[in-house]
């Protein structure tokens, strides 16, 4: 008699337990958590900074404009940016190999219990807050963070990982020097900033450890539009004024000779080092401060990009190139790794805020914003591209 129940008996229990495995299935999040160390290896002949941009009209950002971490100027979704849908829909194609966008759970289980900071300038703080809004998605009880002389940070507890950003705009140290004096004989001399050239910025000459990767930048303060004539850079090195006096260009050699030389010595040699190339400017019609404008509708094609950043051409965007060819110079030999975002990023001439600022007036003040990017946008490309790149090394070091 039990013989003859049992088929029906396991009918009827097997029925509601497979119910209750799809119900639950269903209400798993986008993002499930995988593995805290994600098999993901890199092809030693695939260039992740080498492709085409294609578009997929199914792709979507990964956050919104709701992410605390946001800076209202590039919340370009909040600010009502026109396009936003068509500036997302275009994915990074690298020619032989494919970049895995971001999982943020597998990520940051495979950084458990390590740090990520950014020094720099606020391009570096437009890397971190793509970052940030990114990982967000894998711990929404991610707090603000601000330690360790960071300007911002977040610190993310179900994993017990921090990344945050120091603001270093020169890297080294400055500070404003006003007029003395003896400088009555100079015309239009305001005063000056000193840059001791061989001291780092007091925001990150102490993170010591803290950080198991660190990106560094710096670049775009390094013209006359932020340090004119009436209020020049002099350097300044073992406390001594640098004779015959450097001109602007010079001098940024200097600090990074110096700058590469102190990462080199005082940071632990585990910690993984890399340094971002230059993020692309696409002014239109003049700088920044001469009503350039940047509302461009899609990406540019690769014949027009000589035409817009090549120095020869002698255009409003020449400084990336020229400065990342002086970079590239001063990091060979060293252990820092060059992050070379600018030419997938050159294309993008349709992905900044423009004009689109979040605050009344801000472009009469300001101008255009052609710079930096939107968020969700561009530096989200980049966010993948990192992550491709240090996981594999964090997984084989532990």
């Amino acid at each position: 008699m039990a013989s003859k129940l049992t088929p029906k008996l396991f009918s009827w229990l097997i029925l509601p337990t497979l119910l209750l495995i799809f119900l639950y299935s269903q209400s798993l999040p986008l993002y499930a958590p995988t593995s805290s160390k994600p098999k993901i290896s890199i092809s030693s002949s695939c260039n992740l900074f080498k492709g085409k941009w294609v578009n997929d009209p199914n792709r979507k950002p990964i956050y919104d404009e709701s992410c605390p971490f946001h800076r209202n100027a590039w919340n370009c979704l909040r600010n009502q940016r026109e396009n936003m849908g068509r500036i997302n829909s275009w994915k990074w194609k690298p020619d032989r190999c494919d970049l895995t966008r971001i999982d943020p759970v597998g990520f940051l289980g495979s950084m458990r219990n390590k740090n990520i900071g950014f020094v720099g300038d606020s391009l570096n703080e437009n890397f971190l807050v793509s970052f940030l809004c990114t990982l967000r998605v894998a711990d929404s009880t991610a707090k603000k963070w601000k330690r360790k002389g960071a300007w911002r940070g977040a610190y993310f507890p179900k994993f017990n990982v921090t990344v945050g950003y120091h603001r270093a705009v020169l890297l080294a140290k400055y500070e404003w020097q006003p007029k003395q004096l003896d400088d009555s004989n100079q015309d239009g001399l305001k005063g000056r900033y000193r840059v001791d050239v061989d001291i780092p910025a007091d925001d990150w000459a102490h993170i010591g450890a803290f950080y198991n990767v660190l990106v560094f930048n710096t670049g775009h303060w390094w013209g006359f539009d932020k340090f004119p004539k009436e209020t020049p850079l002099v350097f300044y090195k073992a406390g001594q004024l640098i004779q015959p006096p450097l001109e602007m260009f010079d001098g940024l050699k200097v600090v990074l000779e110096n700058m590469i030389a102190f990462i080199e010595k005082e940071l632990p040699e585990e910690t993984l080092k890399y340094w971002r190339l230059q993020s692309p400017r696409h002014f239109q019609g003049g700088d920044w401060n001469q009503n350039g404008s940047c509302t461009v509708d899609g990406p540019l094609d690769e014949l027009q990009l000589d035409l817009w950043f090549d120095p020869r051409y002698n255009g409003v965007n020449k400084e990336a190139r020229r400065l990342n060819h002086l970079i590239e110079e001063v990091l060979k030999g060293t252990t820092i790794r060059s992050l070379d975002l600018t030419h997938l990023s050159e294309f993008r001439a349709d992905a900044h805020p423009a004009i689109w600022l979040g605050k009344k007036d801000a472009v009469l003040v300001w101008g255009q914003d052609c710079m930096h990017w939107c968020l969700p946008g561009v530096p989200d490309t980049w966010v993948d591209i990192l992550a491709q790149l240090i996981t594999p090394h964090i997984l084989e070091t532990g």
